[in-house]
């Protein structure tokens, strides 16, 4: 049996998808997939009854695609719909596992850069003393700062990239005005991962976003960021690691290091991960569609 599909609504047509997310659920219709709307707005001021109201009772086990929900969120999420007999099929601590670096870093640690990081409070000034100590396992040089979940690479100088951890004002600098600039979006806390050059011109060059269900690559694209350039990455290292962590939909960013080996960027959860608008989005339907 076809798989249900939570879909976020539009705010100015409550009643229909969001714009950004209709094509995708259109590849799921057609999938033979079931579309059913939630209030993602309510669903993030706390109003959980008012998110799901929309849905069915007795709807079964479900996926959600949309854009991205708090952990914390997500959870109320998942107990709201069971209340109403439904079942997300990533649970709530697998969403997390997948979405947060705390939850994916320890299986990914030996093909991604070294990364340290602690639990913040949005708008909490950190002292240079506390960010030092932070930095220390990573052994010096340059480093990038993000959330549990995003960076600001959009904002490079001023809230990403430093140049050097042993530099305490310049890191106290970088990592003070990403918390500012955040502000309330902060999620989890600070990391603080060791910078790594990659190739930078080439048939390799860029990041590739590879989609896997159930330990299967179902696609491999560009990143959204990038997608005039599709590298094809080598899976033979990181599949195994993608099949401990123990989630049924994930997304991986992998781009090939200066030294030639292929890393991981990021991880996530693939209900929430952006799919390149230069990609139809058939494949990622069909393959949720099928999903058991």
């Amino acid at each position: 049996m076809p798989a249900s599909v939570l879909f976020c609504s539009d705010p100015l047509s409550p009643s229909r998808v969001d714009s950004y997310f209709r094509g995708q659920a259109d590849a799921l219709l057609a999938a033979g997939a079931a579309v059913m709307l939630i209030d993602h707005d309510a669903l993030l001021r706390g109003e959980t009854a008012q998110a799901v109201r929309r849905v069915p009772q007795g709807i079964g086990p479900c996926w959600y695609r949309g854009w991205m929900i708090p952990g914390v969120r997500y959870a109320e999420l998942e107990r709201a719909l069971a209340a109403r007999g439904g079942q997300l099929i990533t649970n709530a601590s697998a969403y997390r596992r997948a979405h947060e670096l705390p939850g994916w870093y320890p299986t990914f640690a030996s093909v991604t850069p070294r990364s340290a990081w602690m639990a913040v409070a949005a708008n909490e000034n950190l002292p240079s003393a506390v960010l030092e100590q932070l930095a220390r396992p990573l052994g010096g040089g340059a480093a990038v700062v993000k959330d549990f979940v995003k960076s600001r690479k959009h904002e490079w100088h001023e809230a990403c990239y430093v140049p050097n951890v042993e530099d305490p004002a310049g890191l106290h600098m970088v990592v003070s005005r990403f918390v500012e600039r955040q502000g309330d979006d902060l999620a989890g806390g600070i990391v603080i991962r060791a910078f790594e050059a990659f190739v930078s011109s080439g048939p390799d060059a860029g990041e590739a976003r590879v989609w896997w269900l159930d330990g299967q690559p179902v696609l491999i694209g560009p990143h959204p960021d990038s997608p005039e350039v599709a590298p094809q990455p080598e899976l033979a290292e990181i599949g195994p690691l993608v099949s401990a962590l123990g989630c049924r939909f994930i997304i991986t960013d992998i781009a090939r290091h200066a030294d030639g080996r292929w890393r991981v960027v990021e991880v996530g959860d693939g209900q929430v991960s952006d799919l390149p608008t230069t990609l139809p989005p058939s494949v990622i339907a069909q393959a949720m569609a099928a999903a058991p």
